[in-house]
């Protein structure tokens, strides 16, 4: 996406579940058994974080390659490869029909990068100061890096490191493990 983007945080929607509900069984709907486990992620899955309203959706496919595997279905429901992501361990799609406020971030299942974006959003919907502390960062940091999407998510690194620092250790204290799917 565009750097020159704005970056825009709204408050908590009490809609944006609802909203993934809707995507999720599109997606169940066009993929079939290619789709291992359909989560919401991201902020908009946290109830009460203040987010960009923009749905982040993970799925998880048994591997990457061959991509036919997912992509075709994809772009027959419309989504959009992003062609010019470098995160060799997701591929990522906008849409669906041409709007940007679904991302999708595909996944191997059991991979590492699956599992932390499950257990970041679990440990923030069990520690809601933790989210609300999250979110008066994104705001600081919307209004610095207004016009620089880029900017915007290397400045939250460090924060999420050490949310993700945190999570760890919530999750070796209490044995957490992914839970079912979300469709």
């Amino acid at each position: 996406m565009p750097s020159e983007e704005p970056i825009i945080l709204v408050p908590y929607d009490p809609a944006w579940p609802e909203e993934f509900r809707e995507i999720a069984n599109a997606l169940r709907a066009g993929l079939g058994p290619a789709a291992l486990r359909i989560d919401h992620v991201g902020s908009t899955s946290v109830p009460g974080l203040d987010a960009k309203p923009v749905i982040d959706v993970q799925l998880s496919v048994a591997a990457l390659e061959p991509a036919a595997a997912y992509q075709g279905p994809l772009e027959a429901l419309h989504y959009r490869f992003h062609t010019t992501n470098t995160d060799r361990t997701q591929r990522f799609f906008l849409g669906p029909l041409g709007g940007d406020a679904t991302h999708l971030h595909v996944r191997e299942t059991g991979s590492f990068d699956e599992r932390l974006n499950l257990l970041l959003r679990d440990y923030l919907r069990t520690h809601p100061d933790e989210a609300n502390d999250y979110a008066r960062v994104k705001w600081s940091l919307s209004e610095t890096f207004r016009n620089d999407r880029v900017g915007y998510v290397r400045a939250k690194e460090p924060t999420i490191w050490s949310m993700l620092r945190r999570a760890h250790d919530w999750a070796q204290g209490t044995g957490w493990r992914p839970g079912p799917s979300d469709a």
